[in-house]
């Protein structure tokens, strides 16, 4: 979860968000080396006497234009990589269903027979002692820690998105159509996220919650909460 004053991402709990993160840092370092570079050919040109020696300079022509494209390609490569993984859904051992509705989320745990649930932001006057406020709901989404999840993603009325930013996943939740991503915990834990797409008048109460926890935990739950 994001601290107060925090500029950074959240701490990474997904082997994509992993990668989001240091592509974040790549692009970052190369950004600031084009900076470093303009800044430099900047003060050099208005601390030197003006010269005709570049009016007709093919060396340097052939550089501005080589070197652009290759920057390019150093930022392209890893960001299709990522793209490419992001995508990539692989016999997952988990199958869940969030549909979003106005203004709360149900979900199906479509490998089990009977396990659905609402899930509603707790209000602040209902709300414990130490938890999260207009973050915490009454019913959170359970799972097997390091096991592949794969999540089905629709809305029953008007445009959702579901997010959960440490996890690196955000999908749209659209009325009459399903939506699909993968994701893996590293760690146990409870992350937080929210619906990213304006919905309504209650959009900032849609939060969502999820708890990656060890496999003998999570078959408990499941057994507890479907008898």
């Amino acid at each position: 979860m994001a601290n107060h004053s925090q500029f950074g991402f959240q701490d990474a709990s997904s082997p994509i968000m992993e990668e989001l993160v240091e592509f974040h840092d790549h692009a970052l370092m190369v950004a600031l080396a084009i900076c470093s570079l303009v800044l430099y050919l900047l003060t050099l040109m208005l601390m030197e006497k003006l010269s005709s020696n570049t009016v007709d300079a093919q060396e340097v022509e052939l550089i501005w234009t080589i070197l652009p494209a290759i920057v390019l390609i150093l930022l392209a490569l890893p960001s299709l990589q990522i793209l490419y993984m992001m995508d990539e859904i692989d016999e997952p051992d988990l199958t869940l269903k969030a549909i979003g509705h106005q203004w709360y989320w149900t979900y199906e745990y479509t490998d089990f027979k009977d396990l659905t649930f609402d899930s509603y932001m707790i209000p602040t006057t209902d709300l414990p002692l130490g938890h999260f406020r207009l973050l915490e709901v009454d019913h959170r989404v359970v799972i097997p820690m390091e096991s592949p999840i794969r999540i089905i993603v629709t809305a029953g009325d008007v445009l959702h998105s579901w997010a959960v930013p440490t996890l690196g996943v955000k999908t749209d939740a659209i009325p009459g159509r399903l939506n699909q991503t993968s994701f893996i915990t590293t760690r146990p834990g409870i992350f937080y996220g929210q619906c990213s797409e304006i919905c309504g008048a209650n959009h900032s109460y849609m939060p969502i919650v999820v708890e990656s926890a060890p496999l003998t935990h999570f078959e408990n739950w499941s057994t507890l909460l479907s008898s």
